[in-house]
């Protein structure tokens, strides 16, 4: 994946990305997540869509960390000063969605626009 993203001319962050994305989304979650969505239940797709990722972190950390035993190169779990910006304010925007148990079309439409950033971000450092 690694000499894909360099062939790309891609940043290394990228390679990252997409395996998060990929133990991020099941396939189960992402559909149930959509769903909800498409019902007008928020709330219900945000629940699915956070506990997907959380899951999806869980194990893809602990995964590539035993991976990195045999692999070359060094293991970069940090983020750099521009990406702990938008977790910041991830955290800081999630606060009123999350502890209340209720969350509008409108915030999330903000998480999307936090995630296109982030993903702009990592492909355009």
């Amino acid at each position: 994946m690694e000499s894909g993203v360099e062939a790309a001319g891609l940043p290394q962050a990228v390679v990252g990305v997409v395996i998060a994305l990929a133990g991020a989304t099941p396939g189960d979650h992402r559909c149930a997540a959509l769903r909800s969505a498409r019902r007008d239940r928020v709330q219900t797709s945000l629940n699915l869509a956070l506990g997907s990722a959380m899951v999806g972190i869980g194990l893809t950390i602990p995964a590539v960390a035993l991976a990195s035993v045999w692999l070359s190169g060094p293991l970069v779990l940090g983020l750099g000063a521009t990406h702990m910006v938008l977790l910041a304010l991830t955290v800081v925007v999630a606060s009123p969605t999350v502890v209340p148990g209720r969350a509008t079309p409108l915030e999330g439409g903000v998480h999307l626009v936090l995630f296109a950033a982030y993903l702009e971000l990592a492909i355009n450092p």
